[in-house]
C-alpha cells in the first residue's frame, strides 16, 4: 500500500511538522511505501525522515498558495495519479480545500488530519467552511482528542468515520535520575497570545513574593516578546525570569526543572505536556480546550480553572513547598508517558489505514 503525507512545508520546524514525520517513518518502517509532499517548500525537511521516504514540493518555498490554488490542485491529483498513491493523510484541514477536488473520482482513501481545536479557527474563517467539508466528504478524519471528536461529532453534517488518535511523543520515558532540586519552572511554546505566558508572569508576580528563590524559564519565540520582556523589567522579574528563546537542545531544560507549567488560553493537543510527562515533570496547568484534562489524566497533575492567575500561582507555590507530591506526580507522569509512544500511536493508525481499504 502507498501513502501520501500532505502538509503545508516540512521544512518548518513547527509541531505539525514534527508529528507528521514522526508518522511518516513509523508508517514506513512499518512497511509502508511513503510519499511526504509540501505544498510550498519541504525541499530541506526540518526532522529526519527516513531515506526510503519520497519527498516531494508541490511549489515553491517562496510561492503565495493563495494565488496557486488551481496549480496546488492540478498538480496534486497528477502526483496521485503518477505515484498511484493508496491513501491520502492531509496533515491540516485547511487543505482539504485542495486536496477534495484533487481526488475527485480515483479511487484514494482520503484522511483528514485535525491538529487544531474544533471551536477555534486561529483567525482564518475558511477553516470551519474546511472543516465541514472535510466531515462530509472525507473518509476519515483523525482528532488528537476525545473531546474534540465530540466536537466534530456534534458540530459537523458527518458522513465520514471521526477517530481520536493522540499525537506520539517525540521523547521516551526518561531514566535519567535527577540529583538536586534546581528550583527551576519551566514553559515551553512560542509567545503568542494563545500560550498566555502573559497571564503566567501575572502569576509569578506573586509567586516571586513567597518563593524568591525559583526560577521560570520559557522556551520559545515569538511576536509577544516584547511585551513580556516590559512586563519582566516593569515588575522587577529580570533575577527570577528568562526568556531563553528558540533551542534546538530542549531537552536540556526538560531534564534541568522541577515542575512544568502550562498556562494557555486554548490548545489544539498540547504537545510540550506530552513531553514533560516523558521527562517525569510534575504538571500545573489551566484546563483549558482540549488537551490537558486528557493528557494529564491519572497523573495527579494539578489542573487549574483557566485563566484564574491567582488559582495558578497557589497551585505552582503549594507543588513547589510539596517535595512528596512533585516525587509522586514525576512517577505517574511517566507511566503516562508510555501511552504516546510512537509505536502505539503509529499502530492505531495502522489500524485506521486498513480499516480504510
Amino acid at each position: 500500500m502507498k501513502i501520501l503525507i500532505l502538509g503545508g512545508d516540512f521544512n518548518n520546524a513547527g509541531g505539525t511538522e514534527r508529528v507528521g514525520s514522526i508518522l511518516a517513518n513509523g508508517l514506513s518502517e512499518s512497511g509502508y511505501e511513503i510519499v511526504v509532499a509540501s505544498i510550498a517548500g519541504g525541499d530541506d525537511p526540518f526532522f529526519p525522515i527516513n531515506k526510503e521516504i519520497k519527498n516531494i514540493s508541490l511549489l515553491h518555498s517562496s510561492d503565495r498558495i493563495l494565488y496557486h490554488t488551481p496549480n496546488i490542485i492540478y498538480k496534486l491529483r497528477r502526483l496521485l495519479i503518477r505515484e498511484s498513491i493508496d491513501v491520502l493523510i492531509v496533515v491540516e484541514t485547511m487543505s482539504v480545500l485542495f486536496t477534495l477536488p484533487a481526488t475527485l473520482a480515483l479511487p484514494v482513501k482520503h484522511i483528514c488530519w485535525e491538529h487544531f481545536n474544533f471551536n477555534s479557527d486561529l483567525g482564518k474563517s475558511g477553516r470551519r467552511f474546511a472543516r465541514q467539508l472535510a466531515a462530509r466528504y472525507c473518509d476519515s478524519v483523525v482528532t488528537l482528542t476525545e473531546r474534540d471528536k465530540e466536537y466534530w461529532l456534534n458540530g459537523t453534517k458527518h458522513k465520514s468515520q471521526i477517530t481520536a488518535i493522540a499525537n506520539p511523543c517525540p521523547y521516551p520515558p526518561q531514566d535519567y535520575i535527577k540529583n538536586e532540586n534546581t528550583k527551576t519552572v519551566l514553559a515551553v511554546g512560542r509567545l503568542t497570545y494563545q500560550k498566555g505566558f502573559d497571564m503566567l508572569l501575572e502569576a509569578w508576580v506573586q509567586v516571586n513574593k513567597v518563593m524568591p528563590d525559583w526560577k521560570l524559564n520559557i522556551v520559545g519565540e515569538g511576536e509577544e516578546r516584547f511585551k513580556l520582556s516590559k512586563f519582566i523589567e516593569e515588575n522587577h522579574l529580570t533575577e527570577s525570569v528568562e526568556l531563553v528563546g528558540n533551542t534546538d537542545e530542549v531537552d536540556k531544560y526538560y531534564k534541568q526543572a522541577d515542575i512544568f507549567c502550562l498556562s494557555s488560553r486554548f490548545e489544539g493537543f498540547g504537545m510540550v505536556l506530552i513531553e514533560a510527562l516523558a521527562f517525569g515533570l510534575p504538571v500545573v496547568s489551566f484546563d483549558c480546550e482540549v488537551g490537558p484534562a486528557e493528557i494529564l489524566e491519572h497523573t495527579d497533575a494539578v489542573l487549574v480553572t483557566p485563566n484564574n492567575i491567582n488559582l495558578l500561582a497557589s497551585s505552582l507555590v503549594d507543588l513547589m513547598k510539596d517535595d512528596k507530591k512533585r516525587q509522586t506526580i514525576s512517577f505517574k507522569s511517566k507511566e503516562k508517558a508510555e501511552v504516546y509512544q510512537p509505536e502505539n500511536i503509529i499502530n492505531q493508525w495502522i489500524d485506521l489505514i486498513e480499516l480504510s481499504k
